[in-house]
């Protein structure tokens, strides 16, 4: 690549990757990865040149190069990539206190300093093109995972609270627990599973589960206290909502003297994703996953 090519590509990608940074700290340390490109499509100046589809692959310089040099801003620590969601660590929180081009430097020495550490068949020095857009996929996964991690959310909202609780339910069977009680609508008394360790309930602890089907809200700390007022000797709680958990309701979890375990949207899904599997046939219709493998690398 000409040297001013190189220059450009660098230049383009320390402007974008800066920018995403900052967004990310201002929306509280995440962005889905579906929303990144529109991001900087909409807020970052970009110039004729890098707006240009470019090579073989058609590729647009300023997403090609903001991709590539993403891994740099991964090997110093800066950002997470996790499950179509792209997250700003603390070091990256401290990095943004730094000039951009001081944070790519930064970047840019981390990665040679990994590269030199893991060699790989790439020449040093090697700037993003075809190849390099053929080989790394890293942000069309991504977007992938982003796009049906949406598209599982919102088959969730799109359930009654009783059968979001049946999920609830389906989820702890395959996680080898028996559940012989699973509240019909309405009144519950505080408690909507029993779960046991044994088809009895003769061992113990016995897990008594709060269910929430609250996606746009947070699970406030009087919700998490009045269900460990029914807690007795023996018992832990578990706590699942399809929404999130305040920072009161989590400290309300951790600071008491009984054990409550909370479950937010996010995790409940990952976890269904993990025991699937192990789900009976009726009870993987709730939430029915197709599995696609994609090659990928171990970065």
């Amino acid at each position: 690549m000409a040297k001013e090519q190189f220059s450009r590509t660098k230049a383009c990608a320390t402007k974008t990757l800066y920018a995403v940074m900052t967004e990310m700290s201002r929306r509280g340390g995440s962005m889905p990865a579906k929303e990144l490109y529109p991001f900087v499509n909409e807020n970052v100046k970009l110039t004729d040149w890098e707006r240009e589809k470019a090579g073989k692959m058609q590729y647009i310089r300023w997403t090609n190069s903001f991709q590539f040099y993403s891994i740099d801003y991964q090997k110093a620590g800066f950002i997470i990539k996790k499950k179509g969601t792209w997250y700003i660590t603390p070091e990256g929180e401290k990095a943004l206190k730094k000039s951009p081009e001081e944070v790519m430097n930064i970047a840019n020495a981390a990665y040679n300093e990994w590269r030199l550490l893991n060699p790989k068949e790439e020449t040093p020095g090697k700037e993003p093109n075809d190849e390099t857009a053929e080989k790394d996929n890293s942000m069309n996964l991504d977007l992938l995972e982003s796009d049906a991690r949406e598209g599982i959310k919102s088959f969730i909202v799109s359930k009654s609270p009783y059968e979001f609780q049946d999920m609830v339910a389906a989820l702890l069977r395959a996680m080898k627990y028996h559940t012989p009680f699973v509240a019909p609508k309405g009144k519950d008394g505080g408690v909507d599973i029993i779960a046991y360790l044994d088809p009895l309930g003769a061992q113990t602890p016995r897990i008594k589960v709060q269910v929430k089907h609250k996606p746009d809200t947070a699970i406030g700390a009087a919700e998490v206290r009045a269900l460990s007022g029914v807690l007795k000797a023996g018992d832990i709680a578990l706590f699942v909502t399809s929404g999130t958990y305040s920072a009161d309701a989590k400290h309300a979890a951790s600071s008491g003297d009984k054990f409550i375990r909370l479950i937010d949207g996010d995790e409940f899904i990952e976890m269904w994703q993990v025991y699937y599997d192990k789900m009976s046939d009726e009870d993987k219709n709730m939430l029915p996953l197709k599995r696609i493998s994609f090659l990928g690398n171990n970065e």
